[in-house]
């Protein structure tokens, strides 16, 4: 055993768990009221923001995510707040110009964020340098996050190389973040080994609980060295989601690497996050789908997120019956397009133009602009070169880009700033629009007319008038 080191725990419950298990659907209401009692844990950090939580606030819950943030640092005064930020795609699902990643940046620490977790779905170090480099200079805490996947290009070598650069470029922490659920005990063990072996920083493992090995996996990297596991409270762990965070207390305590939180907090927190589940599973957000292991994902790779959309998609073309061609198809995708780890926006990516492949009946009968712009480089760097054969073949004539695509973008503030000017009613309006124009307006003029006291859902928008 070690040599007495605490482990410490990033509790995902507010994020990343209900991302994993109720599409990301929990309401800043129901958070609340628990809290106060999760400060009251001692956890390392409480990840309670990015990813798609700003969408989801946005799109389906009617939500300022700004002003969630707000809320959730007002009642957690001694707990550090994480977030998941997606390095040059922020939170949307494009690349951004420099200035836009480094005022979103500025304006997550400014409204409480601690821990800003970068990651880049390609581990294209150049997506990453702005988004680090702003957070530096806010006085953020940088943790950036390998992106971890299995390909003949994928050894523990390359992401201890992969480490070694982020570490250089401003790291003040580093995370395996395993969103498919593919990390085995033993290969953990030897990625943290060499991890530890080549850094001086801390290192974090997120692993997802979805093939059935997280809560081992956990155990291996902890042994060989690891500083922070990220859990979620148990009426919301398993399944998608990660680890149990109870039962990796227990499974620590009196040994050297006991957490030192206390049990009894963690059971009133669970008691109120269990009614929830209840809530949950009694509404149907809760899907039993979402709850069973499926070992499948280490032969597909697939991602809880990515799979529920692909589904959706077999479904609206009347082709469910598909689905085990589709999963096959994925790896053969995955393998012309460099290897690309999946997760957003690359799962998407791959996942949709697998989708086509099997519905047309040809392979690249049609392509994707996305699945287009993720051969031209458009998304960065892809793990291993893509062959000069299938870019002619998806591209034409049209060279790939070698350039960081970022550098292809002009400056984007004072065009946003102009367009958003008309709704915005605080500074950080401008980076809600920024993420999602489409979405942010109808959001925008629903919360002003809530503010006016009149009925937004049934206003006549032609002949602007609406019922008080």
């Amino acid at each position: 055993m070690a040599q007495n080191k605490k482990i410490k725990i990033c509790e995902t419950g507010l994020r990343d768990a209900h991302q994993s298990l109720i599409a990301t659907r929990m309401t800043t209401e129901d958070m609340l009221p628990v809290l106060g009692a999760m400060d009251k844990v001692g956890y390392h950090a409480l990840e309670a923001w990015g990813g798609a939580t700003f969408d989801a606030c946005l799109r389906f819950l009617g939500e300022d995510p700004w002003k969630r943030l707000r809320v959730i640092r007002d009642a957690v005064k001694n707990t550090k707040l994480q977030m998941l930020f997606r390095g040059q795609n922020i939170l949307g699902y494009r690349h951004y110009a420099d200035d836009v990643v480094a005022y979103f940046v500025q304006k997550s620490v400014a409204n409480g964020i601690d821990i800003i977790r970068i990651f880049d779905a390609l581990n294209d170090p150049r997506n990453l340098k702005t988004a680090i480099d702003a957070t530096k200079r806010e006085g953020g805490h940088v943790q950036v996050a390998i992106s971890y996947t299995t390909s003949p290009v994928h050894t523990c070598e390359a992401f201890a190389e992969y480490a070694t650069t982020i570490a250089d470029m401003g790291a003040d922490s580093i995370c395996i973040k395993d969103m498919a659920g593919l990390l085995t005990p033993y290969t953990c063990y030897d990625l943290v080994k060499e991890l530890k072996n080549t850094l001086s920083i801390p290192v974090d493992i997120h692993s997802h609980y979805t093939a059935g090995l997280a809560s081992m996996s956990l155990l291996k990297g902890i042994e060989a060295g690891a500083d922070i596991v990220d859990t979620a409270m148990s009426p919301l762990s398993g399944g998608t989601s990660h680890m149990a965070t109870e039962s990796l207390v227990a499974a620590l305590q009196g040994t050297d690497y006991d957490t030192g939180l206390d049990l009894k907090q963690l059971n009133v927190v669970r008691a109120y996050f269990a009614k929830l589940r209840e809530k949950y599973i009694a509404n149907g957000q809760i899907s039993p789908k979402s709850l069973g292991v499926d070992a499948n994902t280490l032969l597909y790779q697939v991602p809880g997120g990515m799979f529920s959309n692909m589904l959706k998609q077999l479904k609206d073309a009347g082709k469910e019956d598909k689905l085990d061609e589709v999963l096959a198809e994925i790896p053969r995708v995955r393998e012309d397009a460099g290897y690309p780890p999946l997760v957003t926006p690359t799962s998407q990516i791959v996942g949709t133009q697998a989708v086509f492949n099997v519905i047309l009946g040809e392979r690249y009968k049609m392509v994707t602009k996305e699945f287009k712009g993720l051969v031209h480089g458009d998304y960065g760097k892809t793990p291993a070169p893509i062959s000069a054969e299938f870019t002619k073949k998806i591209l034409g004539d049209e060279k790939p880009i070698t350039c960081r695509f970022a550098d292809t973008l002009a400056p984007e503030m004072d065009k946003l700033k102009t367009e958003a000017a008309k709704w915005a009613t605080q500074e950080e309006d401008v980076l809600t629009y920024a993420m999602f124009p489409q979405v942010a307006p109808k959001f925008f003029e629903k919360r002003n007319a809530k503010k006016q006291g009149v009925d937004a859902d049934h206003a006549d928008y032609t002949n602007q008038s609406h019922p008080v």
